[in-house]
C-alpha cells in the first residue's frame, strides 16, 4: 500500500529546497532529463544513473524458426525495464513495514 504520490511539481519543489536552484530550474532539468532518457532508450541504449539505477527497453514477441522469419512482425510488446542501483537497494532494504487496516 502506498501513502500518496509525488508529481513533477512536488519533486521540483523538494529538489529546489535541497539545492541552490529555483523550483522552475529544477522543473526544467527534470523535464529535460526525462526527454533525454526517452531519446536514449529509443536509440537502443541503456541509461544508467549511478545513484538511481538503469533503464533499458525489453521486447517480447513470438519465436521464429529461422533468422529470415525473424522481424518486427514478431515483436508483440516493448517495455521499459528498471534495475535499481546497489545504493537504491540498500536504502530500500532499511524500510520498515507495519500492517494497515
Amino acid at each position: 500500500m502506498h501513502k500518496g504520490e509525488e508529481d513533477l511539481d512536488s519533486l521540483a519543489e523538494i529538489v529546489a529546497s535541497r539545492s541552490s536552484m529555483s523550483k522552475a530550474d529544477c522543473y526544467g532539468v527534470i523535464i529535460g532529463l526525462t526527454e533525454v532518457i526517452a531519446e536514449a532508450l529509443a536509440a537502443g541504449r541503456i541509461v544508467r544513473i549511478d545513484s538511481l539505477g538503469s533503464f533499458q527497453i525489453t521486447v517480447q514477441g513470438t519465436p521464429a524458426d529461422t533468422l529470415e522469419e525473424l522481424g518486427k512482425a514478431n515483436i508483440k510488446s516493448a517495455k521499459i525495464k528498471f534495475n535499481p542501483s546497489k545504493r537504491m537497494k540498500i536504502k530500500l532494504k532499511g524500510l520498515t513495514y507495519k500492517r494497515m487496516r
